[in-house]
């Protein structure tokens, strides 16, 4: 039987993009919101949940990141990176030029990718942040007169508006990173050769003290384990107290893992695994 595969949606975001380019023939349900989607396959509602993880011009998608580790520690069973391309969406009977645009919508990451265009060639229109590119370009078709979306090729298509302008994100190594959350790690089947594999750690300091990050950083360093990404959180307990995600270029092994757990945890850290996962490059969409 075949999977199903929860999206943030609507039709026509990124995320429905990432989806349809990993997995054929599944069943496929969009969400409103980056929670909605996370519970849903806490609660075995969906198999398989596709969140965006972390954009390369905006950064970390934070709200993926706190819900998973304070609300619902689900495991990370794949990456799928995929290229974006952000484009300004209007309606066909739109004929104005840029200056005539009244408000922009989109996702505030959509936004803070094209920010430096907007301020240059549509600084005197309103921002209005939705849930998703998708949805600002369902509300662009539905309101229709001289607003604009911010939003992809299939968004246009699906709900009928005109490009105005093409690839209008700041710069053009856009890419963002998607998790793919499931219980069920053998349901995975993803249409795509494996790019590389990583190991996601979770990290929390026992107090704030001297040197505290650089000794955790060691027990990586002096085993060669490469680390490509280091980022801190708020444990949201008090000014100052922070958790630590880290991102280590290598699968699991019984060997290098169980050796920087002991070492850490000797130093009084909490640590966990929160997936070890191939990751997969999409380059042709």
């Amino acid at each position: 039987m075949a999977a199903t595969i929860g999206y943030l949606g609507p039709k026509g975001t990124f995320t429905k993009l990432a989806v349809d380019t990993a997995f054929n023939g599944e069943v496929k349900q969009s969400f409103a919101t980056i929670p909605e989607c996370i519970d849903a396959v806490n609660e075995d509602e969906i198999d398989i949940g596709v969140v965006p993880l972390e954009n390369a011009i905006e950064g970390t998608v934070q709200l993926t990141i706190d819900y998973l580790v304070h609300q619902v520690r689900l495991p990370i069973v794949a990456e799928i990176v995929v290229p974006i391309q952000q484009h300004l969406l209007v309606d066909p009977e739109f004929t104005g030029s840029y200056g005539e645009l009244s408000e922009i919508h989109s996702h505030s990451h959509a936004i803070a990718q094209c920010h430096q265009y907007l301020h240059q060639h549509i600084a005197n229109a309103s921002i209005h942040y939705t849930s998703s590119t998708g949805k600002a370009a369902e509300l662009v078709a539905e309101k229709k007169g001289s607003i604009a979306a911010i939003g992809n090729k299939l968004a246009a298509e699906l709900y009928g508006l005109r490009i105005l302008d093409e690839n209008i994100h700041d710069f053009p190594n856009n890419h963002t990173r998607f998790a793919v959350l499931s219980k069920k790690e053998n349901q995975i089947k993803i249409n795509h050769p494996k790019y590389s594999e990583k190991t996601t750690v979770l990290i929390t300091l026992p107090s704030d003290y001297a040197g505290a990050l650089h000794q955790v950083l060691s027990a990586f360093a002096w085993r060669k384990m490469n680390l490509s990404k280091i980022e801190s959180r708020p444990m949201k307990t008090g000014l100052g107290n922070y958790f630590f995600i880290v991102d280590v270029n290598q699968e699991y092994d019984e060997v290098l893992f169980p050796g920087v757990i002991g070492e850490l945890e000797a130093l009084g850290c909490n640590v966990s695994i929160l997936g070890t996962y191939p990751v997969y490059q999409m380059n042709d969409m």
